[in-house]
């Protein structure tokens, strides 16, 4: 693993992580616990369909989590407040808008999280993904940190969050995770999960 692959932001101990499935969040997890960094695992993906998919994934998510000892709290799905948010962007390519408002939905649910359990940071498995456009995910998870601090949903005073923006496919964590893929025999999704991704043409 190349020196200074991952950059740890001064004094994180603990962070968050939206984990979109087991796969991309093994290699991840792994490291985190190798570096003295407690990872809480946060599942919310409501833009998968079908519901069976969803279980699927979440299962194996919950399964991994279980595995190591770490905690795992399920974000719900609400596949219909998804739609709503990507509404009239059904159209768009893979990397296009939609994309854009789909990491910003998962990711302002995330900090909304880390601000609740009043964990200081967090980060998302998103950006191990070599389909995703890091670019757009930084923006989503940089700006979801911005709107949580501006309006927090209560009246109680917290530390302000903030998204660790980290390039999760340096430091040999693509091959580890391909790795762990075997070790764990996970089941591995070939799509990204909302039905707008299946579409061809």
């Amino acid at each position: 693993m190349k020196e200074n692959a991952i950059i740890v932001p001064e004094g994180l101990n603990e962070v968050l992580l939206h984990a979109c499935c087991a796969p991309c969040s093994s290699a991840i997890v792994e490291w985190l616990l190798a570096h003295a960094i407690r990872p809480t695992i946060f599942y919310y993906n409501p833009n998968i369909f079908p519901r069976e998919e969803y279980e699927i994934r979440k299962n194996e998510s919950k399964r991994h989590a279980d595995s190591l000892g770490i905690e795992w709290i399920d974000g719900d799905y609400n596949h219909e407040a998804w739609l709503f948010c990507v509404k009239g962007l059904e159209n768009e390519p893979e990397r296009g808008k939609r994309c854009v408002e789909c990491f910003y939905h998962r990711l302002f649910a995330t900090a909304r999280k880390a601000q609740e359990m009043d964990i200081p940071y967090f980060a998302t498995t998103l950006a191990s993904s070599r389909w995703k456009d890091l670019e757009q995910i930084n923006a989503a998870g940089m700006k979801a940190a911005e709107m949580v601090n501006k309006y927090p949903s209560d009246s109680v005073v917290h530390e302000p969050v903030q998204f660790w923006a980290q390039n999760w496919r340096k430091g040999g964590l693509q091959q580890r995770r391909n790795e762990l893929l075997k070790e764990y025999n996970f089941y591995n999704q070939l799509f990204c999960g909302c039905e707008f991704s299946q579409r061809k043409g």
